[in-house]
């Protein structure tokens, strides 16, 4: 399984998939800015790219030649997937603690990127993994609709949050108010996030597994 994630890493991926979290990172500069969009650019730019990159290098075929199951490929991949995720995340969360400091006084309309802000995103990005792999994995080869349902799905998510962060005074306090400060409560809300951010990525696994042990290869 190593041995087809380091394949993927240095054979499949682009390096420029690699740097890219430091340029969408520093978007976090931009003072009131929507910051959902930080990981979200995971999800525009380097899935569709590295999925297309897949397939335009017959990867599909060339993995299924290998001496490995295809649980393993659908394990490996999705591993590549997560790294991704959390490198991109973890990027824009260093990012934000400068944030914070370069603007302290600022009044957000938007979340601001506090602890907690950051749980919201580990959902969202569990959200657009539990759409988008099983989705991919009834052919493993097309990821065009399941780019589009899995972007829509996070979108959604990222959407309803915010409305629910402005308009209701209970989660207003939590993500803008008096309860910023609470750091028990915001790391509790980021332990949730990373909870459900695994919880989903497993639950996409098991599904993406079962149905492509039904994908037949020419």
């Amino acid at each position: 399984m190593y041995n087809l994630v380091m394949k993927d890493l240095k054979l499949g991926v682009n390096p420029w998939f690699l740097v890219l979290p430091l340029f969408t990172g520093a978007l976090m500069f931009v003072p009131g800015w929507v910051y959902f969009i930080v990981p979200l650019y995971f999800c525009f730019i380097t899935v569709p790219n590295m999925f297309g990159g897949f397939k335009s290098q017959n990867d599909l075929v060339f993995s299924t030649i290998m001496p490995v199951t295809k649980k393993d490929i659908v394990k490996a991949r999705i591993t590549v997937v997560v790294i991704l995720e959390l490198l991109h995340l973890l990027v824009a969360m260093i990012f934000s603690l400068f944030t914070l400091r370069l603007y302290p006084n600022l009044t957000y309309f938007f979340f601001v990127p506090h602890t907690g802000f950051w749980g919201l995103c580990f959902i969202m990005l569990g959200i657009f993994n539990l759409v988008f792999l099983p989705m991919y994995y009834k052919t493993a080869y097309k990821y065009g609709a399941a780019t589009v349902a899995s972007i829509t799905a996070a979108i959604l998510f990222a959407g309803v949050a915010q409305w629910a962060g402005i308009s209701s005074p209970w989660m207003n306090g939590i993500f803008y108010g008096s309860g910023t400060n609470h750091t028990l409560q915001q790391l509790s809300i980021l332990a949730l996030g990373i909870v459900i951010f695994i919880a989903f990525t497993l639950i996409a696994y098991r599904i993406a597994v079962k149905r492509f042990l039904k994908v037949e290869i020419l």
